[in-house]
């Protein structure tokens, strides 16, 4: 029998030792290892997402920093005063108008 597999030109390589254990080791590196190529896909994943994170909080952080040097002026920083925290000055009254389709869009955000 043995002679039957030897005469086949694949089948007499694969019988080979250094092959078989260089097939094992291929099997155990791509598949059963803790650093196999599986869980290196899967990190691989992990490492994109993290760095799609970091551009967005990136972009955001560069949206603050216009934010607080347009805040340096003292007019600007008034206004964002009174516009967002309905601050005012002394001997002065405001008057907040909103409309119903805002009043529903901010109960809706919140």
């Amino acid at each position: 029998m043995l002679q039957k597999i030897k005469q086949h030109k694949y089948l007499k390589y694969l019988i080979n030792p250094y092959i078989l254990v260089l097939i094992g080791f291929v099997i155990w590196m791509l598949f059963i290892d803790d650093n196999s190529y599986l869980f290196h896909r899967e990190l691989d994943a992990v490492i994109d997402e993290k760095k799609s994170e970091i551009k967005l909080y990136q972009t955001e952080i560069d949206k603050d920093k216009k934010s607080i040097k347009k805040l340096e002026n003292s007019d600007q920083l008034e206004n964002f005063a009174r516009e967002e925290y309905y601050m005012k000055k002394e001997n002065e009254e405001i008057y907040i108008i909103e409309y119903e389709n805002d009043s529903t869009k901010k109960k809706k955000d919140e």
